[in-house]
Parts: C-alpha cells; sequence; structure tokens
C-alpha cells in the first residue's frame, strides 16, 4: 500500500499511532519487518511509536493503568522504535495553535521521489565502505543518512489530580455515548497532531482496518459528516498542513489481520474501551458497529463493497479543485467548513443561514470611545465589556458558528462549554476576534475591479 501511493518519502520521519488492538500491533510488526535487512522491499522511513493513555475515561483505577503501562512498555522496549507514552490529562496543557492548518510543503513529482531514493541509499552506503555498521537484524540501525538513531524514550509526567478530575468531568457532563466517542477520538487526534509537530513528525501512521473503515463511513454518514467521509476514510487525510494522517492498513479486514497476528504471535494489550459492555443501542457507533458485522456474516461482500465506495470519493470541494481548500475550518475536526448561504436546502446551510440572521447586541455609546479588547483603567488586559467580538449574549453561539455541521451535533449533547480544554475556548475566541476586525475594516479595503483581477490571473 506504501509504495504503490509513494507518499512517504526515504528518511522522513513517520510517528506509528499504537493503541494497543490487533490491528495497531499489526502495523507496527509490518513496519518493523519491513525495516529488517532480510525484506525484499525495505522501508525507508524513520519510524517512532506513540501511545494514549485513555484510561481515565474508560473506568480504569490508577492501580489498572501503572499495570497496563508496564506491559505497554514491555511491548514498546522488545520493538525498539523510539515511542512517546502520553496521558490524555494533557490536553488540557495543549496550545490553541494546534487548531491551526500550517501548510504542507510541496512533495514533488515522481522524478522527485525516485531522486530522494537514490539521494538516501547513497548516503547509507557511504559509512559501509569505511567499517562495518555493529547493528542487529530487525532493528532500525540504518533508517536515517546519518547514522543509527537513539531510542528516545518519550513518557509523560503522571497527570495531576486536577488533570484527572477536569477530565472526567468533562466525559462525566457529556449526555450520550455517542457525542463521549466523538468527542475522544477529537481529543486524541489533536494530541497526536501536537507530539507529530514537536518532534517534526510529517506523517502519523495509523491502524484502521478496512472493516473499522467501512464502519466509521456508515456512521460518519449518520452523524451528518458526509461532506468529509473523503477524510475520514481515505488512504491520506491532509486537512492538518504540514502533518498528513495515513491509513496503510485499509486494505486489511479483521479476520485477515486476526490470522496474521496468530500465526506471526504479534503481542497486543487488551485495554477496556468507552463503550465497553455497552449495550448495542447504547450509541451510533455500536448500531452501526452491530449492524455492518451481522450483514457482513451473512453476506460476506458488505465490508468489501462499502470499502470500495469510499475509495471512489473525491477530496475536491465544490468550486475548487484543491485538495486542501482555503477558508475557515472547523474548531473540532478541523475540516473545511462548507459553507453556501445559496445551499439553504442542507441542514448546515439552515443552521449558518440561522446564526448569520441573529441581530448583534447594539453596543452602548460610552463603549464606542473606547477600544475593544484594550487594557483600561480599572480593567485587565483583554476582552472587554460593551463593543467588540464579546458582545454576544450567547458565547455558546459564538463558538458553535466555528463548528461544522457534525460538530454542533455532538456539542448539543454538552450542556456547559466551561468543561472543555482552554486552547479550544481560546481559538474560538481568537477567531471570533479576528472575525470582527476583519468586518471593522472591510469598509477601507480597496478591491481590485474584475478587469485588474482577471489581469492579475492572467
Amino acid at each position: 500500500m506504501l509504495g504503490k501511493n509513494r507518499l512517504i518519502f526515504p528518511g522522513e520521519k513517520v510517528l506509528l499511532a499504537w493503541s494497543g488492538g490487533p490491528s495497531s500491533s499489526s502495523m507496527v510488526w509490518q513496519v518493523l519487518e519491513g525495516l529488517s535487512r532480510d525484506s525484499a522491499k525495505r522501508l525507508r522511513f524513520v519510524p517512532g511509536v506513540i501511545y494514549i493513555d485513555e484510561g481515565a475515561v474508560c473506568g480504569q483505577s490508577p492501580e489498572d493503568r501503572a499495570q497496563t503501562l508496564v506491559e505497554v512498555k514491555l511491548i514498546l522496549q522488545t520493538v525498539g522504535f523510539p515511542w512517546h507514552i502520553i496521558a490524555l490529562e494533557e490536553v488540557f496543557s495543549l496550545p490553541p495553535s494546534v487548531l491551526r492548518y500550517f501548510a504542507q510543503e510541496p512533495t514533488g513529482t515522481e522524478g522527485a521521489y525516485k531522486a530522494a531514493v537514490d539521494s538516501f541509499l547513497q548516503q547509507q552506503h557511504a559509512p559501509a565502505r569505511g567499517e562495518e555498521q555493529l547493528s542487529e537484524p530487525g532493528t532500525q540501525g540504518l533508517q536515517t543518512p546519518a547514522g543509527p538513531p537513539t531510542a528516545a524514550q518519550t513518557e509523560a509526567r503522571p497527570p495531576t489530580a486536577a488533570q484527572t478530575e477536569a477530565l472526567s468531568r468533562l466525559f462525566d457532563s457529556v449526555k450520550t455515548l455517542t457525542a463521549k466517542e466523538e468527542l475522544l477520538q477529537t481529543l486524541r487526534t489533536h494530541l497526536i497532531l501536537h507530539v507529530a509537530r514537536t518532534h517534526s513528525y510529517s506523517k502519523v501512521m495509523t491502524g484502521d482496518s478496512c472493516t473499522r473503515l467501512a464502519i466509521k463511513l456508515m456512521t460518519s454518514l449518520a452523524l451528518g459528516r458526509g461532506a468529509f467521509l473523503a477524510w475520514d476514510t481515505g488512504f491520506s487525510d491532509e486537512r492538518h498542513g504540514d502533518v498528513v494522517v495515513v491509513r496503510p492498513m485499509r486494505d486489511h479486514t479483521l479476520k485477515e489481520v486476526a490470522f496474521y497476528n496468530r500465526l506471526f504471535g504479534v503481542p497486543s494489550v487488551f485495554t477496556p474501551a468507552i463503550d465497553t459492555k455497552a449495550p448495542e443501542k447504547a450509541s451510533i457507533h455500536r448500531l452501526m458497529e452491530a449492524f455492518m458485522l451481522r450483514l457482513q456474516a451473512q453476506f460476506p461482500s458488505t465490508v468489501s463493497t462499502v470499502y470500495r465506495t469510499s475509495e471512489k470519493l473525491l477530496k475536491a470541494p465544490r468550486d475548487s479543485s484543491a485538495g486542501v481548500p482555503a477558508g475557515p475550518r472547523c474548531l473540532l475536526c478541523m475540516c473545511t467548513l462548507d459553507i453556501d448561504t445559496a445551499d439553504s436546502a442542507t441542514a448546515f446551510g439552515a443552521q449558518t443561514s440561522h446564526l448569520s440572521q441573529t441581530p448583534a447586541p447594539t453596543p452602548p455609546a460610552t463603549a464606542l470611545t473606547t477600544p475593544c479588547c484594550s487594557a483600561g483603567e480599572g480593567r485587565p488586559q483583554g476582552c472587554c465589556q460593551g463593543a467588540g467580538p464579546c458582545g454576544r449574549e450567547d458565547p455558546r453561539a459564538c463558538i458553535i458558528e466555528h463548528l461544522c455541521y457534525g460538530c454542533r451535533v455532538n456539542i448539543k449533547d454538552l450542556p456547559s462549554l466551561d468543561p472543555l480544554p482552554p486552547y479550544i475556548l481560546a481559538e474560538a475566541e481568537l477567531r471570533r476576534q479576528r472575525a470582527w476586525v476583519a468586518q471593522e475594516i472591510q469598509e477601507y479595503l480597496i478591491e481590485d475591479s474584475d478587469e485588474e483581477a482577471h489581469t492579475g490571473e492572467s
């Protein structure tokens, strides 16, 4: 799958998202085999593994979490890749920049890929002429041009009691299990993205199998995320810009993964999920999973048919041919907002038009003489009390207008936005202030005429 797409260049740092389950464990093991000297088609990237400890929201006691981490470390030490163990509570210390899009550097054409391979091989054979490299088979001893990397081990400090309590309060306030699962997936993605950017990983591999992606496709349709199916289930996901999410296991079903793990003795770690022991109709995710697996048992081509349908989905938005369009992005899932006021027949268009028609409160006359969000006598530096972007009566509506339709549906099950991590609220405030400033200076901007715009394009 990786060789066919040629998405990962030689020497590139790739972060493997490992949950301890069968699919992600199989992915890590196949990467380990592909990096060995005996491999027919040897992989040439530099891997790293990340494990997110989600025990606080899955009902695990501190003793069980400690025992799980012991098993996780034992497997990671056996693999030998650089690894990062992060607790989910770390989302409360993330910066707001994790929710921003950073442009991706151009990767070049097929000729550039071949040139990168040749350069990588030359740099690998250069130290071998001087002296023999001492490295064991199966390790990453010859993966970087500069020499064998050291297995960096990054383990976050244990979460504080306040962070664990804040995380538990956040998930306890969510009404439905469906919204809890979506929120957990969102926070997990933000944490992986932050670690990837911090340690200069340009690609992230996930262990989503063909069966899981088929279930996810049907679930996303039920949750109102049909506009983003190509990003949620495709081979590559470029919504973050500088970090691309890759799904190399999407050609394998869960049965094939189970046979591979059994035959090759792939170790895994069992950890309870947030929906463990939940009834079939407890959430849309559980209901769709039971429906797809039951249908697959009666009609064995169900998963493959849904999977082939997902391969035909295109990522180009309307009126744009770029793979990653410019424009406002969702505050949570970071997909481009499909804002089209003319498309009022859609649920998102109807909600957007309703929010845009809501009149803003009239600021008092005394507040017009003082600039917004400025430090004054008796007022701290920050948001003002009158005019400006913070003058809305309902701050919840200010955050909802920065969400896509699927995230708006999930946020309805959160009665209060106060338990959300600070970086989400800070980024929403920043976007609101920027939108207000852009609206204030709009009348002073000089727009190009149609003839000048046509001349500039030509």
